[in-house]
């Protein structure tokens, strides 16, 4: 009778991790997207020293804090799902070491910005935190991409058959330019939403182009996935071809919405577009974890999950932690909600000297 309840206690709790840890990277993709997004866009948007700094502060309350949901869905997948999380170091170690660095550049630039007074300083900073969003933003595109797609496993242990330079398909890349742009935009009607003054005004005319970029990318990666990389079961593939078209849509109406100066309401749609774009991504994964296996044993998500006793324990404290680290982070957005311009950066931070030449 134990062995029957333990049983029926892991086939429960294994499909809600895989949700939870697909919830996880939801959020992540839509909190860290406009924070790529915004760094991205510093060579483009932040033409002086001022106006990069409005961007940064933009984001700098909150930036580490959105970061973290990254590294609770890693943590959740290597304690959920230890088999998974192996099995993707052993096939791709170098992208997932690519991110890592991404990020660490990134958080170096936001820390030790101002530290220093030289334009010279800054100036590396800047390239270094848009250079450290875009390699994550890339680099995941493509990884999602073959999830999608499938990378073949096989042995005993289960490893990643498929070849490094394999993972660059033309539907792979896709997946990854459309990351970037994507990010792009949600960042640039972020930019728009939370500054005013002539930032402002610059970022919702490049908003403007960027969605309609990104609904165009977003309209072919719909169709590409669903005819040819479509879930096998017909309920998750109406799911996905629905899913894909709305965040098409939604990403379109964010342009047409910035347009008119409704800063609010192209936000949330470019973040409908976002989620539109990954949850269809998790329901291909479901049940294989975007694995094909090539011999036996294989690996689906219920051979990589954790024991009964471990997931029960998981989700006793998920159930406890998840609503106070949510409760926590949207007050912080609340704490952070005004607007802000040039006119309220204080004077040391808004005029660097410029770096010393010599006698």
């Amino acid at each position: 009778m134990f062995t029957l309840l333990e049983t029926a206690t892991h086939s429960a709790l294994t499909p809600v991790w895989f949700v939870l840890v697909a919830v996880l990277w939801v959020g992540f993709f839509f909190l860290e997207g406009f924070d790529f997004g915004v760094a991205m866009l510093l060579p483009i948007l932040g033409r002086t020293d001022k106006r990069k700094r409005v961007m940064v502060n933009t984001i700098g309350p909150t930036w580490d804090g959105n970061e973290v949901w990254l590294l609770t869905a890693g943590g959740a997948t290597f304690a959920a799902f230890p088999g998974w999380y192996a099995t993707l170091f052993s096939g791709i170690y170098l992208p997932l070491l690519l991110v890592l660095v991404g990020l660490i550049l990134r958080g170096v630039a936001f820390e030790y910005r101002s530290k220093r007074p030289e334009m010279s300083h800054r100036n590396l900073m800047d390239w270094m935190a848009t250079i450290g969003s875009f390699l994550p933003s890339l680099v995941l595109g493509v990884g999602f991409a073959n999830f999608v797609k499938g990378l073949e496993v096989g042995g005993n242990p289960p490893l990643v058959t498929t070849g490094f330079w394999q993972l660059f398909t033309p539907f792979s890349l896709l997946g990854g330019v459309l990351f970037v742009v994507l990010f792009c935009a949600h960042g640039a009607v972020f930019v728009a939403l939370k500054t005013k003054g002539e930032v402002h005004d610059d970022a919702r005319k490049l908003a403007i182009g960027l969605a309609f970029a990104a609904a165009g990318l977003s309209m072919v990666w719909a169709v590409w996935m669903n005819v040819v990389h479509a879930p096998t079961h017909p309920a998750a593939h109406a799911i996905t071809w629905v899913l894909g078209l709305v965040a098409a849509l939604a990403v379109a109406g964010a342009a047409l919405l910035t347009a008119r100066g409704r800063d609010g309401s192209a936000f949330i749609a470019t973040s409908i577009g976002v989620v539109g774009l990954i949850v269809p991504m998790f329901l291909k994964m479901y049940g294989n974890l975007g694995f094909i296996s090539s011999g036996d044993p294989g690996l689906d998500m219920w051979s990589a999950s954790s024991s009964p006793y471990t997931l029960k324990i998981m989700t006793i404290a998920a159930a406890i932690f998840v609503p106070i680290v949510l409760a926590y982070q949207a007050w912080s957005y609340w704490v952070f909600r005004k607007r802000i311009s040039v006119q309220n950066l204080p004077v040391e931070a808004a005029e660097p000297v410029p770096a010393a030449t010599g006698a």
